[in-house]
């Protein structure tokens, strides 16, 4: 293997979720036409991940655990950092330096760590 394609996140509320990463991270949803899924893009398109409906029965699992998606941004981490604090997005801890650049995570409504790295040059 040398390369993920694409993800999928389990979620427990499908619209609450979509609703989430377009209105406040920003994610372009595509019209897919799946009721079961959204499709997002980001970073001008150079991303591509959905959130599903579960497969099975998820209630009473925790959702996230263990689960962290890296997304390289344009711009600075600090300005990212503005946009999430304005938006009311809890931020975990605060800017990092980390061998691949400097990041900033957040969590989703079920509990996914989502990591946003303004790659080093």
């Amino acid at each position: 293997m040398r390369r993920l394609e694409f993800a999928s996140l389990q979620v427990r509320d499908l619209e609450a979720s979509k609703d989430f990463y377009t209105n406040k991270l920003g994610f372009e949803p595509l019209e897919i036409g799946n009721p079961e899924a959204v499709v997002f893009k980001y970073n001008k398109g150079e991303a591509s991940f959905a959130i599903r409906k579960p497969i099975g029965n998820i209630d009473g699992k925790e959702l996230g655990i263990g689960t962290s998606l890296w997304f390289a941004i344009d711009g600075t981490i600090e300005k990212l950092k503005e946009q999430f604090e304005d938006r009311k997005i809890p931020i975990l801890g605060g800017i990092n330096q980390t061998p691949f650049g400097r990041t900033l995570m957040i969590k989703d409504l079920d509990g996914y760590v989502l990591t946003f790295m303004q790659p080093n040059n």
